[in-house]
């Protein structure tokens, strides 16, 4: 088994950028919606990142597609598309930034889903006590009725409800793929997804006449950015970090994602963050910290715990 390094400079670095990059995502798919629907943006990022994913895998002499478990694979393609589908169905009705914190409910989703599945990932009452502060956060968002310019307030809720759902399968996908892909090399699996995506995706905007576009200098920017930084260099790093650092510290970090989320779309579009969102985004963030990151928390303080008593006992000696 492969000791993975602690967090240092390089590490925390990185995932700031790694953050900014996936914070800025919903931000880069609501500005191009006007001229391109988030179905099709999102169709057409996952084919070309999938396209581009498979040619490094190839280019590694790895195969595309996992020799077993492509049956957990399809399901967690599906289940990304689902979330997907949910991202770009909520942008058209909610602010980005609001999406981004509905969407980072995910891994308290996951942790309840892995809770009944895991004997080693069971919830610790100070996680339950985490989830229950993140869903009154959710709950305290959801009432905030200040819609941003162009935005009723009856649509926000929609497309705030559509972002708890990409939550929830989120959630689910993580799940599958701690349970039935843990084996499988985590370049495929996300090849598998972005494929799956893109072939169901695709075709689904073709039927529902979703292909009038105008291919602006926005649009552009959106597709090079969501292809180019969020589906390769983003996914890459991440699993880079992975190989080298301890996920539950890592999954600490990721939170700093939907702060940047909130920043870019209240800079960049104008987005409005009225004081209670503002406070249900906290308790959501800090309800999430509290259950990824409870062991990371438990193994400092017992670290600590144990240099004081080192230091007690040297000082008695």
């Amino acid at each position: 088994m492969s000791v993975r390094s602690a967090l240092d400079g390089r590490a925390i670095g990185l995932m700031v950028v790694f953050c900014a990059i996936f914070g800025m995502q919903q931000v880069a798919i609501k500005a191009a919606t006007p001229v391109m629907d988030p179905v099709l943006q999102i169709a057409i990022r996952s084919g070309l990142a999938a396209l581009l994913i498979g040619i490094y895998l190839r280019a590694k002499g790895s195969s595309l597609l996992p020799s077993r478990n492509w049956l957990p694979g399809l399901v967690a393609g599906i289940l990304f598309t689902a979330e997907y589908l949910f991202v770009a169905e909520g942008l058209r009705f909610t602010s980005a930034a609001r999406m981004v914190i509905m969407l980072y409910t995910a891994p308290a989703f996951a942790a309840f889903g892995l809770h009944f599945l895991i004997a080693e990932e069971r919830l610790r009452p100070m996680q339950w006590a985490g989830m229950a502060l993140a869903f009154c956060g959710v709950a305290l968002a959801f009432s905030d009725n200040g819609a941003s310019p162009g935005i009723s307030s009856n649509s926000m809720f929609l497309g705030d409800f559509l972002g708890l759902l990409a939550g929830i399968t989120w959630g689910a996908t993580t799940v599958i793929i701690r349970t039935k892909l843990s084996e499988t090399p985590p370049t495929q699996t996300g090849f598998m997804q972005l494929l799956t995506c893109f072939c169901i995706l695709m075709p689904g905007a073709a039927l529902t006449d979703r292909f009038h576009f105008s291919m602006t200098h926005i649009v552009w920017a959106s597709l090079v950015y969501q292809i180019l930084i969020v589906c390769v260099v983003g996914m890459l790093l991440w699993f880079w970090l992975l190989t080298v650092y301890p996920a539950s510290q890592l999954g600490v970090l990721c939170f700093l994602t939907p702060v940047f989320g909130i920043v870019f779309g209240v800079v960049l579009l104008g987005e409005s963050a009225d004081l209670k969102f503002i406070l249900g985004a906290a308790m959501v963030l800090a309800g999430i910290v509290i259950v990824s990151g409870w062991q990371w928390f438990a193994q400092r303080a017992y670290r600590k715990g144990e240099l004081v008593k080192i230091q007690g006992d040297s000082h008695g000696y």
